[in-house]
């Protein structure tokens, strides 16, 4: 007999429908997948007989044939398990095939036949929502894809609840999401600005930094602050969306990070290792999935001690800085994976971290190694990051003061009121500009040409480091309420490219 259930596999953060068919037939006994499986789909077989036979309906001695279609695209992981044994159930009379006709299954099969949680779920959730299809999954990954509007997600805990539920006894409930109500606080504690003592000049970058999503890169000897600052950018940013939340919640669960039946509208955070490897930074392997970058996707990827990591992965940090997205072309075919991050990077001035340290250690590090150290990272990318500051020690008053400074609520006050400003007017935030639209918005009058022929002299300004001063002007007038650009603004936006 022959019967068809619907599966589908993730590619990247994308996933594609695969009709998962199954013949079952007399002659020699033996069990064949065929259609591109990989090595985990073709230890399925094995895992499939265990459960069916936990089950208490072993395989009879037949020829079974499994195809996964389209066969040109090759199946990765064990998310093929629960179809396989469902189709081969259908086609051996043990199920009937109109019950298949309106399921989406995916889950790994344990030998017992517990239905275990596989990468990808939102993905194949919103395939799911969009076919009307009822997606059959493991209990966790039903809780993952509930987010997903418009899904029916149902969640067994084995195989046989699941025969159950396509006999209709018992039917299962579908998995309910809950989302947070617009406006309310932080889903999970976030750091809180007051936390960091002195560095003024350092909290109003960051300020702007979350007004505008521009780039940020902190250069300070070590201690001085540049990690306990980044890590308080995220409770300036205003939450987000709950289209945005769902990017990230399809990200997270590619890479096979769970989310949970709630949708989290705080940005992430991202902090690799410097030791971290490109593929596992920027995206890709031998079954592409998601980077670091791509987990920064709508939020925040900090690069501590930026030099230490290696070259390739800085250079390819440059196309997503620009786009947004991450392209890996393979002879396979092209991949485009989410990666609208803001970068954060912090670095010491030299390899020893105390040049110019005024605490009495002075620098033992050679002209060459100086020089070596700082060429690590490309003039090409330091272009692409708008808001630079050298952090000093803090001095002793500044350490023993018990004062710390605005707490994370009163600067995001400022910061979604900025925010809304750029979102009226042009439709998204300064740092994502358009070179149309910063004309439109952010032409210089001709008073201020005086005063920008000069910036672009001393700093050395390449084009695009002129259109990104211009962006930031743009959003230091915008924290301030101001419709024009002035001097003011152009003159405080040059002082975050001096370093």
């Amino acid at each position: 007999m022959y019967a068809v259930v619907t599966s589908a596999t993730v590619i990247g953060v994308q996933a594609i429908l695969v009709r998962v068919e199954a013949f079952v037939s007399g002659g020699l006994p033996s069990f064949t997948i065929v259609g591109l499986p990989g090595a985990a789909v073709q230890e399925s077989r094995e895992r499939v007989r265990a459960a069916l036979k936990q089950l208490g309906l072993p395989l009879a001695p037949s020829r079974i044939v499994v195809n996964l279609a389209p066969a040109d695209v090759r199946k990765q992981g064990p998310a093929f398990d629960l179809p396989i044994a469902l189709a081969v159930l259908a086609a051996d009379g043990h199920l009937p095939t109109p019950a298949l006709r309106r399921v989406l299954a995916v889950g790994e099969l344990a030998l017992d036949g517990g239905i275990r949680p596989v990468a990808g779920a939102v993905s194949v959730g919103a395939v799911a929502a969009e076919t009307g299809l009822q997606l059959l999954t493991s209990a966790e990954n039903a809780a993952d894809a509930a987010v997903v509007p418009g899904v029916n997600a149902v969640g067994p805990a084995s195989l046989a609840q699941a025969v159950a539920h396509l006999r209709g006894r018992p039917r299962l409930a579908s998995v309910v999401a809950h989302y947070a109500a617009p406006g309310a606080e932080e889903q999970r504690p976030l750091p809180d600005l007051a936390d960091v003592k002195g560095h003024a000049a350092a909290k109003r970058l960051l300020e702007v930094a979350a007004a505008g999503r521009h780039n940020v890169l902190f250069t300070g000897p070590p201690g001085a602050g540049k990690t306990m600052l980044a890590q308080r950018l995220p409770g300036l940013l205003p939450q987000l969306t709950v289209s945005e939340a769902l990017e990230v919640g399809r990200v997270r669960s590619s890479a096979g990070l769970a989310n949970g039946a709630a949708l989290d509208l705080t940005p992430p955070f991202r902090q690799p290792h410097h030791s971290g490897s490109e593929a596992g930074i920027i995206g890709g392997g031998a079954n592409p999935r998601p980077g670091e970058a791509s987990l920064a996707h709508r939020g925040i990827l900090f690069l501590d001690e930026l030099p230490e990591f290696s070259r390739s992965v800085l250079e390819s940090l440059r196309q997503p800085l620009e786009a947004g997205l991450i392209v890996l072309s393979r002879a396979s075919g092209r991949l485009e994976l989410p990666a609208a991050f803001q970068l954060v990077a912090a670095r010491n001035p030299c390899p020893c971290g105390r040049l110019n340290d005024d605490s009495g250690t002075g620098c033992h590090c050679s002209p060459e190694q100086l020089r070596r150290y700082q060429r690590r990272v490309s003039a090409p990318l330091l272009d692409r990051i708008d808001l630079r500051m050298n952090l000093p020690r803090l001095s002793e008053d500044e350490l023993l003061s018990a004062q710390g400074g605005e707490r994370s609520a009163t600067v995001r006050a400022r910061v979604v009121a900025a925010r809304a400003l750029m979102l009226e007017r042009q439709g998204c935030v300064n740092g994502s500009l358009t070179g149309a639209q910063l004309r439109a918005v952010a032409a210089p009058e001709p008073r201020d040409e005086p005063l920008l022929r000069d910036l672009v002299q001393r700093l050395e300004l390449s084009g695009r480091g002129f259109d990104r001063l211009l962006r930031v002007a743009r959003t230091v007038a915008d924290l301030a309420g101001s419709s024009p650009v002035t001097a003011l603004h152009y003159s405080e936006a040059a002082a975050y490219r001096a370093a």
